[in-house]
């Protein structure tokens, strides 16, 4: 195989995002198909490919090798259950699937059909947070003791998201929280190269909207006695807090790191803070297919790619995403039951999703 035919599942923002990057920025495949919501006619038709009416169809196609499901979490166990069962290697975005349960049955599925699974987790390919990471790895922080992080959003865009986004509110989903959460959680395990053995949590919904866990707090305990902290929530008022819509402090021994996704990284070491990095600025609403905003996206489907033409295991495959997924739902049972939840746990294995 010398191209890699992709098939877009999905038509709303990153359905965009992902036909965008396929056909004009990826090397080595080709946008061949797309199928998925309300807009996915118009969509195909803007970059010249096929509209399928079905999945079935989609990944009936010969010249479909792959897909990317930019679908609600809830849907993605059956769908990766087709594709596999079709020998078509699997992309999906974050979270990965609402539980670990579905992780894990994603998992054994593209096993067994011998097909590639790929989790989005655009954290590990911005440059500001590999700018963090070469800091890290290189030793200028010194050993890592303490992290934090915050993803912080007002009440007001919540309702809009609510809205838009009715699909968040199905019970069968990860919602808000799973959706923002998991790439914090993907993110401290990146940064640390250490796993996740306890969590603590506490979770409410303060304000009037129809969603569960809309605020989180959690104390997570990483191999090596690593300390760190995650609060997530989708209820501030205005104006909000500043610099806290991804925003990711560590500690080291001798020097510590502040960065904001969007903002900027400074280092503190001795007696002084430096700025590191300021990243390139764009409108995300306005322009969404800015190079400077689909960067980490071409980073994912560059690996997925590679990792197919290459005939090789994902560097962020199943087992990733499923991680990230478990801190999570780790949270979730923790805040239920009031007890700190030890992982691995075997208990959210077995769980089925309900």
């Amino acid at each position: 195989m010398n191209t890699v035919g992709v098939g877009i599942v999905g038509s709303g923002f990153m359905g965009l995002t992902y036909s965008e990057v396929v056909a004009r920025h990826a090397r080595g495949c080709r946008l061949s198909a797309i199928f998925g919501g309300k807009r996915a006619a118009n969509l195909a038709s803007e970059y010249g490919v096929p509209h399928e009416a079905s999945f079935d169809s989609l990944i009936a196609r010969s010249d479909v090798d792959a897909v990317v499901l930019a679908t609600p979490d809830q849907d993605r166990v059956e769908l990766t259950r087709k594709a596999a069962a079709a020998g078509k290697h699997v992309l999906a975005e974050k979270p990965m699937a609402p539980t670990v349960a579905e992780c894990d049955t994603m998992i054994e599925l593209c096993k067994a059909a011998k097909v590639n699974l790929a989790v989005v987790k655009t954290e590990r390919f911005r440059k500001i947070t590999q700018k963090a990471k070469e800091l890290i790895d290189e030793g200028a922080l010194g050993p890592i003791r303490m992290l934090r992080t915050v993803s912080a959003f007002p009440v007001e865009l919540t309702k809009q998201l609510c809205d838009e986004r009715a699909w968040m509110l199905d019970p069968r989903s990860g919602g808000l929280f799973m959706g923002m959460a998991t790439h914090n959680a993907d993110f401290l395990r990146w940064l640390t190269g250490r796993n996740a053995v306890k969590v603590f949590a506490q979770a409410t919904t303060y304000s009037e909207l129809p969603s569960t866990n809309l605020s989180v707090m959690a104390q997570i305990v990483f191999e090596d006695d690593i300390m760190a902290h995650m609060w997530i929530t989708s209820e501030l008022p205005s104006p909000s807090i500043p610099s806290s819509e991804v925003r990711f402090q560590v500690i080291g021994r001798d020097a510590m790191i502040d960065l904001e996704n969007f903002e900027y990284l400074d280092l503190g070491k001795g007696d002084k803070w430096e700025r590191i990095y300021t990243p390139e600025r764009f409108d995300y609403l306005k322009e969404p297919k800015s190079p400077i905003r689909l960067f980490p996206h071409i980073g994912v489907i560059q690996e997925f790619v590679d990792s197919v033409l290459e005939n090789r295991e994902p560097k962020i495959g199943g087992s990733e995403g499923r991680a990230a997924v478990e801190i999570c739902e780790a949270c979730l049972r923790s805040a239920a039951t009031g007890q700190a939840i030890s992982l691995p746990d075997s208990a959210m294995s077995r769980r089925s999703h309900t």
